[in-house]
C-alpha cells in the first residue's frame, strides 16, 4: 500500500512539473518574459518566478525555461507598425572610438552574418589634407525621410512609427532599387545562399530580426528592435569597450551607452552634434559628436589590425605620416 502511495505521489509531481514547464514555455513566448534575451536566466541557476496564463505567480526551476534567442514574439503587423510611443535614436561619440571593432563583431554574431557582409562598418575619415584622421562607425541611419522606402516597388522596405527603417525579406524581390537610392551605401545583398546554422534554422522569420537570411534579398542594420522590446541595448552598444554608442528614445529624451544614461537633447546640444550629410535632406536618426579631445591616437586602432583590414585604411594612414 505504501508503494502505491509513493508511485501516485511521484506521478502527481511529474504531472505538476510538466504543467509548470508548459507554463514556462508559453510565458517565454510573451513580452512579459525576457527568455529571448541573452541576459535571461540560464539553466540550473535557481528558481525564477513567472506569471501563469491564469494570472498566478508560479515559481519554477530555471532549468525548465525554454531559452531561445530571436524568438518571433510579434505579429507581422506589429513588426511593420513598430513600438507605440517610441522614437529610437542613436548618438555616436567620435572622440571615443579607437576602432576596437567589438561593435562589428557583436553585430555580426547577433545577426549570424558572414565576415564579408558587415552591417556596421568602421571607416577612417579625414576631412582635409591638413586635418587629422579619425575613426567613424557607420550603420544604417534610419532616416525620417528615407529615399530607400520611396523607391521600393513591393513595400519590402518600410518606415515604422518608432523611427526604424526595416526590410521584410519575405517581400523583397532583390531589385536593389533601395541600394541605389541609399546615399550612405549601408545595405548589403545576399548573392549566395546564406549559411543557416541549426540554432536558427527553425525560427520564424521576422523583419525585426532578419533571420534566417534569404538569398537574393537586401539586408542592413536594423537597430535590433527585438532587443528593444525587451528593454535591452543593441549588441553594438553593449559590446563597445569605450562607450562610443548611445542608444535610446527621443520621446523620453534619454540615451544610454550601457555605463551612463543621459539626456539626448542636452547631449547633442552641449557637444555640438551633427548628422552625416545633413544637406541631403534625409533626416537621419543617428547623430555624431565631433572627434574633439580624442581619447586615443588614431594609430592605436590601426597597428594591430590584420593585413586584410589594414588595406582598407592604407591610403589615409600613409597620407597621415607625410
Amino acid at each position: 500500500m505504501k508503494e502505491e502511495v509513493t508511485n501516485d505521489n511521484s506521478r502527481r509531481d511529474f504531472l505538476k512539473t510538466a504543467a509548470i514547464a508548459g507554463i514556462a514555455t508559453a510565458t517565454c513566448g510573451s513580452l512579459a518574459c525576457g527568455c529571448s534575451s541573452p541576459k535571461s536566466v540560464e539553466p540550473n541557476l535557481g528558481k525564477v518566478k513567472l506569471l501563469s496564463p491564469d494570472g498566478e505567480i508560479v515559481e519554477i526551476d530555471s532549468a525548465y525555461l525554454n531559452h531561445q534567442e530571436h524568438m518571433a514574439i510579434v505579429s507581422k503587423l506589429e513588426a511593420r507598425e513598430g513600438m507605440a510611443g517610441k522614437k529610437f535614436v542613436m548618438v555616436v561619440d567620435l572622440s571615443r572610438c579607437k576602432n576596437a571593432r567589438k561593435c562589428v563583431t557583436a553585430c555580426q554574431k547577433w545577426h549570424y552574418r558572414p565576415e564579408e557582409t558587415e552591417w556596421l562598418t568602421v571607416k577612417l575619415m579625414k576631412d582635409s589634407d591638413k586635418s587629422a584622421p579619425y575613426w567613424f562607425p557607420k550603420q544604417c541611419f534610419h532616416c525620417d525621410n528615407p529615399p530607400c522606402v520611396k523607391v521600393c516597388p513591393v513595400d519590402a522596405t518600410f518606415k515604422r512609427q518608432d523611427g526604424l527603417v526595416l526590410i521584410d525579406n519575405e517581400r523583397c524581390i532583390g531589385c536593389k532599387f533601395c541600394m541605389a537610392a541609399c546615399p550612405y551605401s549601408t545595405r548589403v545583398f545576399n548573392w549566395a545562399e546564406p549559411e543557416v546554422i541549426p540554432a536558427i534554422a527553425n525560427l520564424q522569420y521576422s523583419p525585426e530580426t532578419g533571420i534566417p537570411a534569404k538569398i537574393g534579398t537586401v539586408e542592413k542594420c536594423d537597430f535590433c528592435p527585438d532587443r528593444s522590446r525587451e528593454g535591452l541595448l543593441p549588441p553594438c552598444v553593449e559590446a563597445c569597450p569605450n562607450g562610443v554608442f548611445y542608444f535610446g528614445d527621443e520621446n523620453e529624451d534619454t540615451v544610454s551607452n550601457g555605463d551612463e544614461t543621459v539626456s539626448f537633447s542636452q547631449l547633442i546640444k552641449d557637444r555640438a552634434a551633427y548628422r552625416f550629410q545633413e544637406e541631403l535632406g534625409t533626416k537621419p536618426r543617428v547623430y555624431y559628436l565631433p572627434p574633439k579631445d580624442r581619447q586615443f591616437p588614431v594609430e592605436r586602432g590601426y597597428e594591430n589590425l590584420p593585413d586584410k583590414l589594414k588595406e582598407r585604411f592604407k591610403d589615409v594612414m600613409e597620407g597621415t605620416s607625410e
